[in-house]
C-alpha cells in the first residue's frame, strides 16, 4: 500500500513505462490546472461566455491528467474508466465549433502534461492563446452584418406575402420568412424573419416598418440558434 501511495506509473513518448512519485503527479495536474485557468480565461477574452463552459475548462485539464497516469500501464483501469464514460449521458445541447475546439485543446494540454512534458505543454498553451486572441483582434472571419431574428405583429387584414419587400430590399443583405402566427384571438399574425443587416441601419428600418404595421410591435434581436456554428 506504501508503495502505492508513493508511486504511480507514467508513459513516456516511446512508450515505456516509468516511475512516478505521488508529488510529481501532483505537480503535473497543478501545471495542468494552471494552463486550464489560462485556457479558461482565453476563452472568455475571445468570444461569447458560457459560465460553466468556462469553469469547466479550468477541471478538465486536471482530470485529463490524472485519468491519463491512473490508466497507464493497466488494463484493468483502462477497462474501468471506459465503462463509467460510457454511462455519462450528455443532455445538453450540441457545442459550437469554437467550444468544442477549447475542449480538445484543454484535453491536449492535460494529455501532454500527464507524460511529463511540462515545458511543452506551456509553450503550446502560449501559442494557441496567442493565435486566440489574435484573431479577436484583427475579427479574422467576421462579418459586418449579422443574422438577426425579426418579428413584425400586423392587422389581419394585410396581406403579408409582399408588404415589407421593399423595405428588405433596401435595408438587408438576406432575409427570409420563417414562420407566421396568428395572435389575439385571429385578429392579428406574428411574423418571424430572418435578417441580415448593418447596424447603422436599424433604426430607420424598423420606423419604416412601424409606419406600416400600424405602429404594432416590432421586434429585431439576437438569433438564439445559428447552424452554421454547430458541428
Amino acid at each position: 500500500m506504501s508503495d502505492l501511495l508513493t508511486s504511480m506509473d507514467a508513459s513516456t513518448l516511446d512508450g515505456t513505462t516509468i516511475s512516478l512519485s505521488t508529488g510529481s503527479a501532483l505537480l503535473y495536474a497543478l501545471v495542468a490546472g494552471v494552463l486550464g485557468v489560462v485556457i479558461a480565461l482565453t476563452y472568455m477574452k475571445t468570444g461569447k461566455v458560457s459560465k460553466h463552459f468556462a469553469r469547466t475548462l479550468i477541471v478538465l485539464p486536471i482530470l485529463v491528467c490524472v485519468v491519463m497516469l491512473a490508466v497507464n500501464g493497466n488494463l484493468g483501469a483502462s477497462v474501468a474508466v471506459l465503462g463509467a464514460f460510457s454511462l455519462v449521458r450528455f443532455r445538453s445541447l450540441q457545442g459550437s465549433s469554437r467550444e468544442i475546439g477549447f475542449i480538445f485543446f484543454a484535453m491536449t494540454v492535460g494529455i501532454t502534461c500527464s507524460i511529463g512534458h511540462v515545458v511543452f505543454a506551456i509553450l503550446i498553451t502560449a501559442i494557441v492563446c496567442g493565435i486566440h486572441f489574435l484573431l479577436q483582434k484583427i475579427h479574422f472571419g467576421e462579418s459586418k452584418t449579422r443574422e438577426k431574428e425579426l418579428k413584425i405583429t400586423i392587422p389581419e387584414n394585410l396581406d403579408y406575402t409582399g408588404i415589407f419587400d421593399d423595405l428588405f430590399e433596401n435595408y438587408t443583405t438576406s432575409h427570409q420568412l420563417m414562420a407566421v402566427k396568428t395572435t389575439n384571438m385571429g385578429s392579428m399574425y406574428d411574423l418571424t424573419y430572418y435578417v441580415e443587416m448593418e447596424e447603422e441601419v436599424e433604426k430607420k428600418f424598423i420606423d419604416e416598418i412601424r409606419c406600416r404595421n400600424g405602429n404594432l410591435t416590432v421586434l429585431l434581436g439576437r438569433k438564439d440558434y445559428n447552424p452554421l456554428e454547430v458541428l
